[in-house]
């Protein structure tokens, strides 16, 4: 069995990376991949514990991007994953990456302002000490719980951090086409994480949607997700049939920042996914490479 959809505490994660690799060795757990938000941190203090350990460890990434949607002016968040980056990408793609953590604390200086003018007495050191490598939206949300501002992660982000919500404070994030070229110009492939999310935005006509994905380079799509139930991963699973893409899976553990999801098995242990998932997308990566 295998999770290819984690994070660390190098983003939003609860667990550190050594203890992403100790709990992944205890499940049994064959393959893992650390998919960071906008950073390889989380992988680099992972991989020689990983080694050491004899778990295979997939070195990944979840960007954020902007997607334009057909008939909406206002583009939106769209999550893009990376496998298979080159082993330990070079420094051009780190470089990169860099100016993307900088538009994130931009934004971060921004929405620390955006709150403190609705009357929420927090500052950027406080959220911070949250976040320690990289500050999000998800310390924000747990600083305001702490703070008695708010009852849960989710009313946080519903009354003050959602793309709608009235504290919301827009980044600048690369376009989808430039991440996905990002990826591939790394030695990776990329997936479109939990399409079931994306349909929220766009509940009809996903399929064509997807369609220009892979004419802009995506090689995969997330199958196997926590939030995925049995019909759901049936219809992913056939687009990526029908549209030649790798079949990715994971539970998108986050430890305690998402109790319910378990490392490897999801939610309600609705997820099992064999190793031949990963063989089958280093296959299809060895063979665009």
């Amino acid at each position: 069995m295998i999770d290819l959809h984690t994070h660390s505490d190098a983003s939003d994660g609860s667990y550190t990376p050594a203890q992403l690799v100790e709990e992944s060795v205890a499940l049994g757990l064959e393959a893992v991949a650390i998919c960071d938000h906008d950073t390889l941190a989380g992988y680099d203090q992972a991989a020689p514990l990983a080694l050491d350990a004899g778990l295979d460890l997939v070195c990944a990434i979840e960007l954020s991007t902007k997607l334009q949607f057909q008939h909406q002016p206002r583009k939106k968040t769209a999550h893009l994953l990376g496998y298979f980056l080159g082993g330990v990408p070079g420094g051009g793609f780190r470089s990169w990456l860099e100016s993307v953590q900088e538009s994130r604390r931009d934004r971060n200086r921004r929405l620390v302002a955006k709150l403190q003018s609705l009357g929420l007495a927090i500052t950027l050191e406080e959220v911070q000490r949250i976040g320690k490598t990289l500050t999000g939206r998800p310390h924000f949300a747990k600083l305001l719980v702490r703070k008695g501002y708010v009852s849960t992660i989710q009313e946080a982000f519903d009354a003050y951090l959602d793309e709608s919500a009235k504290g919301y404070v827009d980044r600048h994030e690369p376009s989808f086409s430039e991440g996905v070229a990002r990826i591939i110009e790394a030695g990776g492939l990329p997936s479109l994480p939990h399409p079931v999310r994306l349909l929220k935005h766009k509940p009809s006509g996903f399929e064509p949607l997807l369609g220009e994905m892979v004419d802009q380079g995506l090689s995969g799509i997330e199958v196997y997700h926590s939030e995925h139930g049995p019909e759901q991963t049936a219809e992913y699973l056939g687009l990526a049939q029908r549209h030649g893409l790798a079949a990715t899976g994971g539970s998108d553990f986050h430890g305690d920042a998402k109790p319910s999801v378990k490392l490897g098995t999801g939610v309600g242990g609705n997820l099992a996914i064999p190793r031949e998932v990963l063989d089958r997308m280093r296959d299809l990566h060895s063979r665009r490479t």
